[in-house]
């Protein structure tokens, strides 16, 4: 978002949505700063504790700075999941064009298997089909940890997990609204903007359950135990 401080400059706002067991959805809070950076993350997280959120699930991230070690701070019984979304478009930017796609579709086939066994034999697959061409792009896919654990959820879910498309989503909206501002003047500016698209979402969101998670709020209550 355009920030004027000194001068006008872009500056990263840092969002946390989280979707209770019961399949409602909230912008929980945010922080907006120059940079990502761990301290970003671990102070963001830390408010969440202060309002009220006891634990969580999973987090589902597309590798930010500095989000593992806030979440191993402040809940460290979460598990994490690699945006696969994310994962899927480093993966055409690193490989020629007339590969790529080839290459996205037969990424593709992980996400969509039936399980984890089944997705573990599709990521191998894929190593298998492209290693000889890509040595070093497979190599770094194979020790990207988190890649599947969206398995380890219901089914009705997993395609809510495997990527961060919710919040992509959710800041394309912020960004087409903000498409004809130059700039936002102040912080407080800024602020005030960010809040009030915040609670229009959250009035809205708070008011449905997203897909795939009705009926499976006893299964993923019971997880928190």
């Amino acid at each position: 978002m355009p920030l004027k401080r000194d001068t006008v400059q872009k500056e990263a706002v840092h969002i946390a949505i989280g979707i209770r067991p019961d399949g409602t959805k909230e912008v929980l809070n945010y922080q907006v700063a120059p940079t990502e950076s761990t301290g970003i993350w671990t102070e963001l997280l830390g408010t969440l504790i202060k309002q009220g959120v006891k634990d969580v699930l999973l987090f589902v991230a597309d590798g930010l700075v500095g989000l593992d070690e806030g979440s191993n701070r402040h809940f460290p019984k979460a598990k994490r999941q690699r945006c696969l979304v994310h994962v899927g478009r480093n993966l055409m930017n690193k490989v020629r064009l007339k590969d790529r796609k080839a290459v996205i579709s037969d990424f593709k086939q992980v996400h969509r298997a039936a399980n984890r066994e089944a997705a573990e034999l599709k990521l191998n697959e894929f190593a298998n089909n492209w290693h000889q061409t890509y040595p070093k792009l497979i190599k770094d896919l194979l020790k990207m940890p988190n890649l599947l654990t969206f398995m380890d959820f219901p089914p009705a879910i997993r395609q809510s997990l495997y990527s961060t498309n919710l919040i992509e989503n959710f800041n394309k909206h912020l960004k087409r609204t903000t498409h004809h501002k130059e700039q936002f003047p102040t912080e407080d500016s800024l602020d005030h903007f960010l809040v009030s698209q915040f609670n229009v979402y959250n009035e809205k969101s708070l008011k449905r359950i997203h897909r795939g998670f009705k009926g499976l709020q006893d299964t993923l209550e019971a997880s928190f135990i």
